[in-house]
């Protein structure tokens, strides 16, 4: 058995299941692009067949992501396997078909109304459908930890028997324990004679804030790739964490008897910002390894032993993860060519016009902050190029307000090169400024949730807010915006939400136009 543990990263698929972070093309892109970077074994891009859009990101990622190979989901269905293995198909030999098909009796019965012969032999049909377009499959039991192991084992044997290179036993709702899972991965390689011709995987969620303990004790049981997502996002309460499984190897080398994995830990940092810029959701101060507070250490005992010797109170270098590097800010005197260097080196991959806009925003920034850190570049970069076409355009602001005033805003924006202008009273600036953006548009946005965050420290930080709207059909959109000054950054985000709400309308007529 070998000794490296995979690591497969599904943030582009189980992470966007996450309600409001839902991602265009763009940010799927950048993220994907620092998958590579920080050398995951496997990207998860999409499920092709939900959605065009889902195809068409597997499909680009497939064709421009170089080293990781790169994976479609598909249920045990022909047209869900045939869109993934035309999607993934430009990777060549690095594609892989991910099927799954449920396999507990709660969804035999329930959900499936399938027989166990039956549920064997879709599986062992999918697979081989499957491996009639990628040479790499992968199958999932859904649902495999409240599978009977008996009943497991047989579909395991069976999948591996019909090609599938890769077998993942999902703790889909979160319901294992860590002795358990173990157990059952251990009872699945003494019981499965075929077992050593495929890859064992897990794939465990955080319902009871086991995941990522339950994917290390599988780990420990034999299971040789670990499936999960970048600050442990998606579905529910969210997937493992695998910056957390990573250093948890990494650190405990001794007793993970020489596991290792391929990650370039060095990248763990700049990858968890990068998602959570991307998706829109923000990682909480005492996240373990990625979170602001977590080598931080306010105790003057802690304080006194961390200058003493660093080890005192620190399991783990913070340099090891990406903490701590130089930062050079830029001021209103840089030039272009510096900001590209920066941009460069935060990850971010602009053609010549993307970095004239960010360039243009980067100047206006310059002349009310002393200086522009990386965090204020990268807030800027997807303020200006977020991937949304851009239907609407904010031009101008005004807001009056006070404690003996009622406040108001008047809003004027771009579209299709006319300007387009009105105002509105509202409960507060922000509020009046949203109410005029829906005159504008002839809208109705219900704000679901409303965040603002100094990007960096100072009275003259930049400020990025980051909201969810919902426009009238039940979807959460995300919209993001940043300003030094903070009622402009929430017509920013909400403009921004807007455009996300036309492009999204847009593809759902052309989806439902197009013959099937």
């Amino acid at each position: 058995m070998s000794n490296q543990v995979k690591i497969f990263d599904t943030t582009l698929r189980d992470g966007e299941q996450c309600p409001g972070a839902s991602m265009n093309l763009r940010e799927k892109m950048e993220i994907a692009r620092q998958l590579s970077r920080v050398n995951v074994d496997v990207i998860e891009a999409g499920f092709p067949v939900i959605s065009d859009g889902d195809f068409e990101a597997v499909q680009t990622i497939a064709t421009e992501v170089q080293g990781p190979v790169i994976c479609g989901l598909a249920r045990c269905v022909d047209k869900d396997i045939d869109a993934a293995g035309a999607a993934v198909k430009p990777a060549g030999d690095r594609g892989r078909i991910h099927v799954f098909l449920g396999t507990s009796a709660i969804h035999r019965e329930f959900k499936l109304k399938k027989a166990e012969e039956e549920i064997i032999r879709m599986a062992v049909s999918g697979v081989q459908r499957a491996r009639k377009l990628a040479k790499d499959v992968e199958f999932s039991p859904e649902d495999g930890s409240r599978t009977e192991p008996e009943f497991l084992a047989r579909v395991v044997q069976a999948v591996i028997e019909a090609g599938a290179t890769t077998v993942n036993i999902p703790d889909t709702v979160g319901y294992a324990v860590p002795e358990q899972y173990a157990a059952l991965i251990e009872y699945l390689r003494s019981n499965v004679k075929a077992i050593d011709d495929a890859i064992l995987s897990v794939h465990c969620h955080d319902d009871l804030g086991l995941a990522v303990a339950n994917s290390l004790a599988a780990v420990k049981a034999g299971a040789r790739q670990v499936e999960g997502t970048f600050n442990g996002i998606g579905e529910r309460a969210g997937n493992c964490a695998l910056e957390e499984v990573v250093m948890a190897i990494k650190t405990r080398g001794e007793y993970y008897a020489g596991l290792h994995t391929g990650v370039t830990t060095q990248e763990i940092l700049k990858t968890s910002r990068i998602v959570s810029r991307m998706s829109g959701l923000h990682v909480a101060r005492s996240k373990a390894i990625v979170g602001e507070n977590a080598f931080a250490h306010s105790s003057g005992i802690h304080q006194d032993g961390i200058l003493k010797k660093r080890e005192t109170y620190e399991i783990m270098d913070p340099k090891e993860v990406g903490w701590g590097g130089t930062e050079l800010p830029l001021t209103k005197h840089s030039g272009r060519h510096a900001m590209a260097v920066r941009l460069e080196h935060l990850g971010f991959q602009l053609s010549e016009e993307e970095q004239a806009g960010v360039f243009t925003r980067f100047k206006e920034v310059g002349d009310k902050k002393k200086f522009v850190y990386d965090d204020d570049l990268a807030a800027l970069v997807e303020d200006s190029v977020s991937g949304t076409e851009e239907t609407y355009i904010l031009d101008y602001i005004h807001v009056t307000c006070g404690s003996t005033t009622v406040p108001t805003a008047t809003v004027r924006l771009i579209k299709d090169g006319e300007p387009m202008q009105d105002s509105s009273p509202g409960n507060g600036a922000v509020d009046a400024a949203m109410q005029a953006i829906d005159r504008i548009v002839k809208g109705n946005g219900q704000l679901a949730q409303y965040s603002v965050e100094a990007v960096t420290q100072g009275r003259d930080a930049l400020a990025e807010v980051t909201l969810k709207v919902n426009f009238g059909n039940d979807d959460l959109i995300t919209g993001k915006g940043a300003s030094t000054d903070v009622i402009e950054a929430s017509a920013r985000a909400y403009v921004n939400a807007v455009n996300r709400a036309e492009m999204l309308k847009g593809r759902r007529k052309a989806s439902a136009a197009a013959p099937i």
